[in-house]
């Protein structure tokens, strides 16, 4: 395997190669080859990200070296994304949203002009590949240019070096509907439409006049001069006439209003051509960001799992909101914008978990923003999103999350949104809204069974669907919808509680009860039973259920939706018998046989990788999962059990993510897991400590206080806690709250090679959980 070092270290290794010949390919001055031979020196947070990591998928959706600033709306990177792609076809004007969709590209070519974009693929080289948050650099073989990218926060800065004494060219393709016209010889402007839906507009401006330019479509329509055109795939080409060596810069400024506002996002963001400053104000963003935790005593490759993974989980959401206006894919229409702030992107299901609990410890006025957006959604639609993208909610997945983003930020005392709004939208989908995975709008007569019958029905296997709604592929989802709305129903009680809404606490309760209808005592197991009340026949925790057992789970089977209580673990350490009989059937979860030969496995279950036994560490549903041992006095062995997924799946390579990073979800995990601690609860203000891979981690809270975690001796194998302090105090408990650490603290661990079977066991001691 060859590791793609962030600071692409090996240049100044290789003295076979001509130093200035490969100099030139990177952009790279020579003090800065000086500097990164200086061992010694100390690096900022943002130099250690490698982008790169995660490039390779397991099986799904890898990575992308993303180029943007903090939740801001100009995204960039080389298309295609994934590591192991040879060429590069282009480079996005913008990454749009979920799935890495992805509006109009920009290619540099040299030679002749080809109305075929297949022409303008380049082969491309790692090794002369600098990746960056905030800055990207590729020599492009083929053509023998270089070209080199940073970014603003709605627009993006492009220098290009031309090699060959060759025309050289710039084109600028939409790759569905929409236009491109010809402003004049230094400025295009256009728009893209993304998902036919949604005008993603551009203004583009060349630093040198273009002496020749070209529009064509794929209908053979063509201009020339000042001219526009307007269809399928308009594509242009600029041709430079410029200096042998001469750099030639190019900037897009985007917006979702109209290109009179790209062109002010562009002039407000990228006023003159000095790409250099523009580059470092992007650095500082991603310094002022990542520098907000501070970790020490570990080894680099773990730094720079660390901060890659605090990088990604800042990629969404995103705010679009451009000089008091914002495009609404919730109802179509450009609305005013007092707040300057409206965040989109956000992919519940799997943020809800840990993404969103981190920020609203790291920035939680931001995290209050993306609420009130959420009640913003709510207003203009009509339902509470469940995920939020630029065209509006795209229903994937399931659950009424929103509920526990809600929830976890309030009771941390974020309250700059309308929580009354908030509340009622939520209650709306609890009480109005179709269950269904992957399904928008009113409830069914399914729903209507749930609210009655406390369980969502399955059906017997063959057994034909009678419910027009149900999606044809994702199914109904029974088991995952019945425990997942369970746990939402209790995030809205909490928050009914909170407002005094005493009859709603005690109706959502009594709903947050639910899960417990599916338990079956016989299996062991959360269990599908049919509209009669009969169990399903023939049930096969690890595979019934179809392909990703979506007929009654949700891409993870029974064994990961076993323990998918995060709202009362008490009462599943009751149900699976007590304390001692829950942490056996834990330790059984990471040893089980996969039950089928891998590739077998995998063709049913594409989803569930990271395996570890059934244990999939590759998927959201699991995060929580090793935590657990806390709640029923074996904490040594979450501390074990940490330790081993982080240092087995999250490495400092294009394999160092063992699943789909979806919005921020792994990655959240790999933070809060390296500082050693969780949110196994959303909701409940609370983190269970783990086993923290660093000697120091320093957390900057908004209100200027530091919490701090000490982990005297931590190594490899010192993963294991001895003792504790908690802001001077003797500490016995393997969880903290909120209220312990808001204003700063200090938690001082004292790490040791062999377990302390005794810290943290006592029943007293246990995380907080259990309905009420």
């Amino acid at each position: 395997m060859k590791h793609n070092s962030i600071l692409s270290l090996n240049l100044s290794l290789n003295l076979n190669l001509n130093l200035n010949f490969r100099l030139n390919l990177l952009f790279i001055p020579l003090f800065y080859l000086v500097l990164s031979s200086c061992v010694q020196k100390s690096q900022d947070p943002v130099d250690l990200v490698n982008p790169n990591i995660g490039g390779i998928s397991p099986l799904l959706e890898t990575t992308v070296p993303l180029v943007n600033l903090p939740n801001s709306m100009m995204r960039i990177y080389r298309f295609p994304g994934n590591y192991q792609s040879e060429k590069v076809y282009g480079f996005p004007f913008i990454l749009c949203g979920h799935r890495n969709g992805t509006a109009g590209l920009l290619m540099p070519t040299s030679g002749e002009v080809s109305t075929n974009p297949e022409k303008w693929q380049s082969y491309y080289d790692h090794d002369y590949e600098v990746c960056k948050p905030y800055y990207y650099s590729v020599w492009l073989e083929d053509p023998d240019i270089n070209l080199e990218f940073t970014v603003a926060e709605k627009s993006s800065f492009y220098r290009v070096l031309w090699n060959k004494n060759e025309q050289k060219n710039l084109m600028l393709a939409v790759t569905t509907k929409g236009s491109i016209n010809i402003i004049d010889k230094n400025t295009v402007e256009g728009y893209e439409i993304y998902l036919n839906k949604v005008k993603v507009f551009f203004y583009l401006k060349t630093e040198k006049s273009f002496t020749k330019d070209s529009i064509w479509d794929s209908a053979n329509n063509s201009a020339t001069g000042i001219a526009g055109l307007a269809g399928i795939k308009p594509t242009v080409s600029l041709t430079f006439q410029v200096l042998q060596k001469e750099k030639i810069g190019m900037k897009m400024g985007i917006s979702f209003v109209d290109t009179e506002q790209a062109r002010k996002n562009l002039e407000k963001d990228i006023p003159d051509w000095n790409f250099e400053l523009i580059k470092e104000k992007a650095r500082e963003k991603w310094s002022e960001a990542l520098g907000k935790i501070e970790v020490n005593g570990s080894t680099q490759d773990q730094k720079t799992i660390f901060y890659t993974a605090l990088y990604r989980t800042y990629e969404r959401m995103v705010n679009i909101s451009e000089d008091g206006r914002y495009y609404s894919g919730f109802d179509d229409t450009i609305h005013n914008d007092n707040d300057t702030s409206f965040f989109v992107d956000d992919w519940m299901w799997d943020t809800y978990r840990a993404a969103h609990p981190l920020h609203a410890m790291l920035n939680p006025e931001i995290e209050g923003l993306k609420i009130q957006s959420y009640v913003r959604m709510y207003k203009q639609s009509g339902w509470m999103p469940s995920f939020p993208i630029l065209f509006g909610d795209n229903p994937c997945m399931n659950g009424n999350h929103s509920a526990a983003i809600i929830a976890d930020a309030y009771f941390k005392g974020i309250r700059n949104f309308d929580i009354q709004i908030a509340y009622e939208g939520l209650k709306k989908n609890a009480m109005e809204a179709t269950m269904l995975p992957w399904r928008n709008g009113p409830m069914c007569s399914l729903d209507t069974f749930y609210l009655e019958k406390g369980y969502y029905p399955a059906l017997n296997p063959g057994e034909k669907e009678t419910v027009a709604l149900v999606h044809p592929f994702e199914k109904r989802q029974s088991v995952a919808l019945t425990l997942g709305h369970s746990y939402d129903d209790w995030c809205l009680a909490q928050l009914a509680k909170a407002l005094n809404k005493n009859d709603d606490y005690k109706y959502f309760l009594k709903r947050s009860h639910n899960f417990g209808n599916l338990f079956n005592p016989g299996t062991g197991f959360f269990a599908p039973r049919t509209a009669n009340g009969n169990w399903v026949k023939d049930f096969d925790p690890k595979f019934s259920g179809g392909l990703g057992t979506r007929d009654y789970y949700d891409e993870n089977n029974g064994w990961t939706y076993l323990w998918d209580v995060q709202h009362d673990i008490s009462g599943l350490i009751n149900l699976l018998g007590g304390r001692e009989k829950f942490v056996n059937r834990l330790d059984q979860l990471f040893i089980e046989p996969l039950g089928k030969w891998k590739p077998d496995y995998l063709q049913q279950m594409p989803d569930a990788t990271g395996q570890v036994g059934q244990f999939v560490m590759g998927n959201e549903p699991s995060l929580h999962i090793p935590y657990l041992y806390n709640y029923a006095g074996a904490p040594w062995k979450t501390q074990q059990r940490v330790r081993m997924l982080l240092d087995t799946w999250f490495t400092n390579s294009p394999f160092g993510i063992p699943g789909d990073e979806d919005g921020g979800g792994l990655s959240a995990f790999v933070v809060f897991s390296s500082m050693g601690f969780y949110p196994v609860t959303p909701g409940i203000p609370a983190f269970n400590i783990g086993s923290p891979i660093f000697t120091d981690v320093s957390v900057k809270l908004q209100n200027n206080k530091t919490f701090k975690i000490i982990a005297r001796g931590s190594n490899r194998q010192n993963k294991y806690i001895q003792s504790a302090t908690l802001n001077g105090k003797s500490w016995t408990k393997p969880w903290f709250s909120w209220d312990d650490i808001r204003n700063g603290g200090e938690l001082v661990l004292k790490m040791s090679s062999r377990p302390n079977y005794s810290w943290g066991s006592d029943t007293g001691d246990a995380p907080p959980s259990g309905l009420n």
